[in-house]
């Protein structure tokens, strides 16, 4: 499979890791829009929203989130977590993904 995130779960191509488990991975963008601004995706290769059935672990990957934006100080004045499905509306990677993004002043609409 040539999907850059399958490869960063399968450590082939590296990332700054700052949540593992048996089925959820979060590292750090590498192309950051906040201070802070974490990826949160499925081990298991997803294309999108729309293709996600696994409701456990989509509890999981919310707790993972809300876990991490305590962890970076972010519950203290606020966070935003995005999923874009589809080309549309800006999902660049096809494989199901969270942006965890915090540590300014969001502002609506997204730029």
């Amino acid at each position: 499979m040539d999907c850059i995130f399958c490869k960063i779960v399968n450590k082939e191509i590296p990332a700054a890791i700052v949540y593992e488990d048996d089925n959820i991975l979060a590292f750090n963008d590498v192309a950051p829009q906040a201070p802070v601004h974490i990826l949160v995706i499925p081990k298991e290769h997803v294309q999108g929203i729309a293709d996600f059935d696994d409701s456990p672990v989509l509890g999981i990957m919310f707790a993972v989130m809300k876990k991490l934006a305590i962890e970076h100080g972010l519950d203290r004045t606020g966070y935003r977590i995005v999923v874009n499905q589809g080309q549309d509306a800006g999902q660049a990677v096809p494989h199901l993904h969270f942006h965890l993004l915090g540590g300014r002043k969001m502002t609506w609409p997204p730029g």
